[in-house]
């Protein structure tokens, strides 16, 4: 360990306003030299969206001083574009998430930017929406979306209303890297920083209802989960807006819960997630099982068979919202985007209905980027088959609400047909062939899990294999 890690250990304890976060520190300051350099040696780096990182002091963690830091950054960034940004700042409501959010816009208040609050903890589409609604300058939302329940994390927009990208990251990134602990902090009740007083998520709520049939899932039988997220009053009066039936709502999972105590892992594709989703579904009698992910950014949806519930994949949903969307549509100026980890059958479904397709890196940072690339084209579709989906231009983010109410309407739809979304997967691997999909995780944990996956990453790029289960390897 160096001086230079303790005397920035110590400027961090000096700085850190959280009695948790420094008492972590002194006992860092008073252990094993090696703890307080792996702790205190770099910092958390921007990835695909923003930063994302466990609980904890220093800069290889969320915390209070690190988030004050990065507010500062941005606003730099945003003082250099524009001579009166304003940012709109969100939040979930994982622990810390709405003092980081009020840190952020003092921060920002003490540079001089205007900021507006989301008035409590609210869907990350809520806030992306509010981007462009009040063309913003930029947006915050404080979220590890369904990261472990010991994660925080913290989502950049820009003005386009899409996550940053290149260059912009990079510039945060220096401006942070040139900051000392100590930010300036505005007063709470400064005059640059406003609380919305829900005006935006009622007119997120329209937009969100406007985009589907009035009342056509108005007798479809529904369960839901948000699992102990922020998307279950959103998602309520989406539905009664579009004159939907009100879900039933998982009641052991209805309400926040930081500590996500029913479920291991907060993610709906994890196993035993949805255990007492589709206990109540099976219930109920329910025609339709839908669930967020806790900050409503992502979907997962479910229908009932003779066998049992079939749930579907990221793939599948992204497939048959695909089909839906565009068969309510005209014209060849449209557009859909997918990830080169997806299926290849949104390539098909885009050929059949005669409209642009577009393939991108992993992450909706990139999936919006060829709409805002072609602005000639209408971009109406993307998703990647980590249960993210956009639907239309507005919300320019993976938006689990909007994708609930369209796959409501469609499953409403083909019922009265006499059939079933199952039959829709069916009838879509009859046109253009069986896609099949699986999916390998493999998680890198520590402070060290970042530089393993990357250093992984690089020998693939570098040093491609040259077959894969024997089998000759004929196109990177």
């Amino acid at each position: 360990m160096t001086d230079a890690v303790r005397a920035l250990a110590q400027q961090w304890l000096a700085a850190d306003p959280d009695g948790e976060t420094q008492d972590e520190i002194l006992a860092l300051l008073a252990g094993p030299p090696a703890d307080l350099d792996q702790r205190f040696n770099g910092r958390l780096a921007f990835g695909t969206a923003g930063l994302r990182g466990p609980l904890a002091a220093g800069p290889q963690g969320m915390n209070r001083v690190l988030v004050r830091m990065t507010a500062a950054a941005i606003g730099q960034c945003l003082l250099e574009e524009h001579p009166d940004p304003l940012v709109v700042i969100g939040y979930d409501a994982r622990h810390k998430s709405e003092v980081f959010a009020l840190d952020s816009a003092r921060v920002l208040a003490a540079l001089g930017i205007r900021s507006c609050l989301l008035p409590e903890a609210l869907p990350t589409p809520v806030l992306a929406f509010s981007v462009r609604h009040l063309k913003a300058d930029a947006g915050i939302m404080v979220t590890a979306s369904h990261n472990p329940r010991q994660d925080n994390g913290y989502k950049v927009y820009w003005a386009d209303g899409a996550q940053i990208n290149t260059p912009i990251d990079s510039e945060i990134s220096a401006h942070l890297d040139a900051l000392t602990p100590d930010i300036a902090l505005a007063s709470e009740g400064h005059a640059l920083i406003t609380q919305d007083t829900g005006a935006l998520s009622e007119a997120y709520v329209a937009y969100a209802a406007g985009g589907v049939a009035s009342h056509s899932a108005k007798d479809l039988s529904v369960v839901y989960t948000p699992v102990h997220g922020v998307g279950r009053v959103t998602l309520e009066d989406a539905f009664a807006a579009a004159g939907f039936a009100a879900p039933v709502v998982v009641a052991q999972q209805a309400d926040p819960d930081p500590d996500f105590s029913t479920v291991e892992f907060p993610n709906p594709e994890v196993p035993g997630t949805l255990d007492l989703a589709l206990a109540l579904a099976q219930d109920e009698q329910a025609d339709l099982l839908l669930a967020n992910d806790p900050d409503a950014d992502r979907l997962i949806a479910g229908v009932p068979q003779d066998s049992g519930w079939r749930v579907f994949t990221g793939n599948e949903i992204g497939a048959l919202l695909a089909d839906h969307v565009l068969s309510k549509g005209q014209g060849a100026d449209r557009l859909v985007a997918t990830t080169v980890v997806s299926s290849r059958l949104l390539a098909a479904i885009a050929a059949h209905h005669g409209v642009h397709y577009a393939e991108t890196l992993t992450g909706f940072k990139w999936i919006v980027r060829p709409g805002l690339a072609n602005p000639d084209l209408r971009f109406v579709f993307g998703y990647e088959e980590a249960l993210g989906f956009a639907i239309g231009d507005q919300v320019r983010d993976k938006d689990g609400i909007t994708a609930a109410l369209v796959f409501a309407e469609m499953a409403s739809q083909v019922a009265e047909q006499g059939r079933t979304v199952v039959d829709l997967l069916h009838a879509l691997w009859e046109r253009h062939g069986v896609h099949r999909t699986g999916q390998v995780t493999r998680r890198f944990a520590g402070p060290n899990g970042g530089e393993i996956m990357a250093n992984i990453l690089e020998t693939v790029r570098t040093r491609p294999p040259q077959a894969l289960a024997g089998r000759p390897v004929t196109e990177v």
